[in-house]
């Protein structure tokens, strides 16, 4: 605790001690819309209306009592991008162990035709997911790398450069764009979906379709 905030009594509502901000982020954190899509966004949004709020109550105050209103507002956006940074962290952790390839049995061909319907019908994560799977099976069906069910995509990729090392940026771009909107919910473009229905070309042998 800083000295001079004891001192200070900040007019409402911005009048919090380290404890109180502490609990006034997670009573913002818990509610049930952050946890929903756009979290980034949403707390973006609230952090600006803080920090409003902060500049409109402190205007008329004096030097001191604005000091400790931002001194408040730090620790707030501190522990917000802390709590941001382990969200990531946790989520990377879980994406890097979870299995590239289902229990579905299917082959590379069907994998490949559903890639590609996926992105005429306008949904190119299901597009981009398929055409990664495809390129792997692929090779999984020639004998060119092992049949590893539990296998992540970056596994599947280190399996893939040992035999294609000429082709080693795009395989592990590849397993990036897989996990990413996979495991990480990230928004997938026809351009990316169109990469990996490439790279399937590539590994294949085949001239890329146009």
């Amino acid at each position: 605790m800083i000295p001079a905030l004891a001192l200070v009594r900040l007019d409402p509502p911005l009048d919090p001690s380290g404890d109180e901000a502490r609990r006034e982020l997670r009573r913002e954190l818990v509610r049930p819309e952050y946890y929903q899509d756009d979290l980034l966004g949403r707390l973006t949004r609230w952090l600006d209306r803080l920090i409003s709020r902060t500049v409109d109550a402190a205007s008329g105050s004096s030097a001191l009592a604005t000091a400790a209103a931002f001194v408040v507002v730090l620790l707030i956006v501190g522990g917000v991008l802390f709590l941001a940074s382990r969200a990531r962290r946790t989520a990377t952790g879980r994406s890097a162990q979870a299995p590239a390839l289902t229990d579905e049995v299917v082959s590379a061909d069907r994998l490949r035709a559903r890639a590609e319907a996926a992105l005429v019908a306008g949904d190119p994560a299901a597009a981009l997911v398929d055409a990664y799977r495809a390129a792997a099976v692929r090779q999984i069906e020639r004998g060119r790398i092992e049949d590893l069910p539990q296998a992540t995509a970056h596994e599947l990729a280190g399996a893939l450069v040992a035999v294609f090392p000429e082709h080693r940026s795009a395989v592990l771009h590849g397993a990036d764009l897989f996990d990413g909107v996979l495991y990480g919910e990230r928004p997938a473009t026809s351009a990316q979906a169109a990469e990996l229905l490439a790279l399937d070309d590539l590994l294949a042998g085949r001239a890329a379709r146009r």
